[in-house]
Parts: structure tokens; C-alpha cells; sequence
């Protein structure tokens, strides 16, 4: 699914501000836990995982279980040109993301990718 993004299904994808904050906390941390984007946004697990859903069905994320845990990352087919245009909307734009990044920061007991989460 990655190799068929085009700009407008990005623009689409991260056209919601929850959407984005995702997307780009996620490229920014390599990968993130569920439980770890719920406590960054301070949002409901229902809402983060529906627009968790919405990223992964356009091809911008891939998911992985660990035991009943599901982490996320940027799908590992995307193209460059995908991977740039993120890097470039986090390095411009680190302020706009710091409420996130400092909850996120502040999280105790985050989980470790190869134990069991929360």
C-alpha cells in the first residue's frame, strides 16, 4: 500500500491535526506504543486508535503486535520522497509539536519495544 502514496493521499492523511501530530511524533521516535501516543496527545485510546486505522489503511504506517501491545512506525516502503517531506515538517516545526513531545518525555514507565507494554 506505501508504494501507491501519492501527495494527495498524504495531504489527505495529515490534513487532521491529530493525524499529523501522529504521523510526525511517530517518524520522530522511530516508533511508538498505543499507549504512548494516547499519553502525548492526551486524547481517548478509541479516538488515537481510529485515526491509527486511517494512517495505516493509506499506507503512511505499519503496525506490529508484541504480545496483545501494538506498536506503530512509518511503513517501511515508503518513498523518500515521503521520508523527506516529514523530516522536513518535523525540523521546521519542532514548537508546534512540543506540547506532545514534552508529555511524551515526561511519561513514566514507557515501554520497552522488547517487553511488554504499559
Amino acid at each position: 500500500m506505501a508504494e501507491h502514496l501519492t501527495p494527495p493521499l498524504l495531504c489527505k492523511s495529515l490534513a487532521d491535526d491529530t493525524r499529523a501530530r501522529i504521523a510526525l511524533l511517530v517518524a520522530r521516535e522511530g516508533e511508538l506504543c498505543v499507549c504512548e501516543l494516547v499519553c502525548a496527545l492526551g486524547e481517548s485510546q478509541p479516538k488515537i486508535s481510529r485515526h491509527l486505522a486511517q494512517l495505516r489503511s493509506s499506507g503512511l504506517l505499519a503496525d506490529r503486535r508484541q504480545g496483545q501491545w501494538v506498536f506503530y512506525r512509518l511503513h517501511p516502503d515508503l518513498p523518500d520522497w515521503v521520508h523527506d517531506l516529514l523530516r522536513l515538517m518535523l525540523d521546521s516545526n519542532r514548537h508546534w509539536l512540543s506540547p506532545e513531545t514534552t508529555r511524551l518525555a515526561a511519561m513514566g514507565e514507557r515501554p520497552a519495544r522488547s517487553a511488554a507494554c504499559c
